[in-house]
C-alpha cells in the first residue's frame, strides 16, 4: 500500500501497447516489455519447421562428410544443436562431429558458441558485435578464394552474404536447418493486423526478417497492405532487432527503429526511450497531463482511458485550447454513428477516468475543448 505521500512507480511503457511478431522467444520479449509497464499483443507471424526428416538437410549433410569444408559458420545456438541431432538421427552424428573438428568454426555470437561448445567442438573465432557482417568482413579480409566454406543457414537470407563469398572466389554449401512458414492458425496475426491498423497499438516488434515478410504478405492478402503501410509510417512505431530483419519492411518505405547491439534487451530499451518522447504532454487545469496509447499520466498517476475516451482526447489535444465541434468529435470516435449523445456518453466517461473533471470544458452550443492552462496558451496557439 502507498500512503499519500508515495505514487507508485510506473514503467517507462506504462499505458503503451506493443504488438510481438516472434515465434521464437516471443515469451522472454513479452516478458521484458511487460516488466517495464506494456501491454503485450501476442501474434507469432510464422513458424519453425525443423528439417529432420527434410532431404536437403540430409544431402548437404552427407556432402560435407564425404568433402570436408575448410570452413564451418554457425550462425544460430538453436539451428546448430538441430543440426547435431538431425545427424544423429540418421546415425551420421559422430562423423559430421569428426569432420568440424578439423576445420576451422566461426560462431557469430556467445549462445552459437556455447553450442558449439557443448557439442565437443571448439570456435576459432566470435564477433563481439554478433554481426555476420563482421564474421563476412574477417572473410573476405583473409581471403577465400578456393575455399570451401559450410554456412549453416537459419530459416531466413543471409542477404549478400553466401554472394559475397562466392564473388570472393569461394565454394560455399549451405546447411538449411529448419524453415519459417506462415503460422498454422492466422487468427491471432489478423487480430494483430487489425489493431495496428486502427492505431491500437505504440509500437510493433519484429525479431526476424521472414516475421516481417509474413505479416506484410498477410495484410497484402487481406486488402489491407495501404493501410499497414500508413500506419507504420506515421502513428504505429516499428522496432527491428536489427538491420537484416529491416529489410522487408524497409523495402516498403517504412523507416524502423534498430538497438545498436542486436538482443531483445537493448531493443526494449529502445521502446522505453523512444514511445514516452513520443507522448504528448500539455499542461491543463494546473495539471501536468501525458497522453499515452491507452492511458493518460496526469501528475504522474495513471489513468487508463477506454478507446472511445481516447479517441476524443486526441482529437481535443490536436489543438490544444481550441473549441472542437460535436459533430468533428462524434467523427473521432470508431464506430459511433451519427448520434452526437455517444459524444455525450463518450466525454462523462472521460473525464471520470481522467479524474479532473476541470481538464476539459464545455463550450454551450458549440463543443469541448481543453482547459490549457493560460501561460500555454501562445505556445500551442498554431498547433
Amino acid at each position: 500500500m502507498y500512503d499519500n505521500q508515495q505514487r507508485p512507480e510506473h514503467g517507462p511503457l506504462e499505458g503503451f501497447t506493443v504488438g510481438v511478431t516472434a515465434a521464437r522467444r516471443a515469451d522472454e520479449l513479452g516478458a521484458l516489455l511487460q516488466r517495464r509497464g506494456a501491454s503485450v499483443l501476442y501474434a507469432p507471424a510464422l513458424r519453425i519447421v525443423p528439417l529432420a526428416d527434410d532431404g536437403e538437410l540430409l544431402a548437404a549433410t552427407k556432402e560435407l562428410i564425404d568433402r570436408v569444408p575448410d570452413i564451418a559458420v554457425a550462425t544460430t545456438a538453436i539451428g546448430f544443436r538441430g543440426w547435431v541431432e538431425a545427424a544423429d538421427g540418421w546415425g551420421l552424428g559422430e562423423d559430421l562431429l569428426a569432420r568440424l573438428r578439423g576445420v576451422r568454426l566461426l560462431a557469430r555470437g556467445p549462445k552459437v558458441k556455447g553450442a558449439i561448445r557443448a557439442a565437443g567442438l571448439t570456435e576459432e573465432w566470435s564477433p563481439s558485435s554478433e554481426s555476420m557482417a563482421e564474421v563476412l568482413d574477417r572473410l573476405l579480409e583473409e581471403g577465400v578464394d578456393g575455399l570451401r566454406i559450410a554456412v549453416q543457414l537459419h530459416g531466413e537470407p543471409l542477404p549478400g552474404f553466401v554472394e559475397a563469398l562466392r564473388e570472393g572466389g569461394a565454394e560455399v554449401v549451405g546447411v538449411p536447418v529448419y524453415r519459417w512458414m506462415p503460422p498454422e492458425d492466422v487468427g491471432p496475426m489478423d487480430r494483430l493486423l487489425d489493431a495496428t491498423v486502427s492505431r491500437g497499438l505504440d509500437a510493433l516488434t519484429f525479431t526476424s526478417a521472414p516475421a516481417a515478410a509474413s505479416l506484410l504478405s498477410r495484410a497484402e492478402e487481406r486488402g489491407l497492405l495501404p493501410e499497414l503501410l500508413a500506419a507504420l509510417n506515421h502513428d504505429v512505431l516499428p522496432a527491428c532487432v536489427g538491420p537484416v530483419t529491416a529489410l522487408p519492411l524497409q523495402a516498403r518505405g517504412i523507416d524502423t527503429v534498430q538497438p545498436e547491439r542486436f538482443r531483445l534487451g537493448p531493443l526494449v530499451q529502445l521502446l522505453c526511450q523512444e514511445l514516452p518522447a513520443r507522448a504528448r504532454t500539455l499542461p491543463i487545469a494546473g495539471h501536468r497531463v501525458e497522453i499515452r496509447g491507452h492511458a493518460v499520466m496526469v501528475d504522474g498517476d495513471l489513468r487508463p482511458v477506454p478507446p472511445a475516451g481516447m479517441s476524443l482526447l486526441r482529437a481535443l489535444s490536436r489543438r490544444p485550447g481550441w473549441v472542437v465541434a460535436r459533430s468533428d468529435l462524434l467523427r473521432a470516435l470508431p464506430g459511433a454513428g451519427r448520434d452526437e449523445h455517444a459524444v455525450e456518453t463518450a466525454m462523462a466517461r472521460l473525464r471520470t477516468a481522467l479524474g479532473a473533471p476541470k481538464l476539459i470544458q464545455t463550450v454551450v452550443k458549440r463543443g469541448y475543448r481543453l482547459a490549457l492552462d493560460p501561460a500555454a496558451d501562445s505556445k500551442y496557439a498554431d498547433v
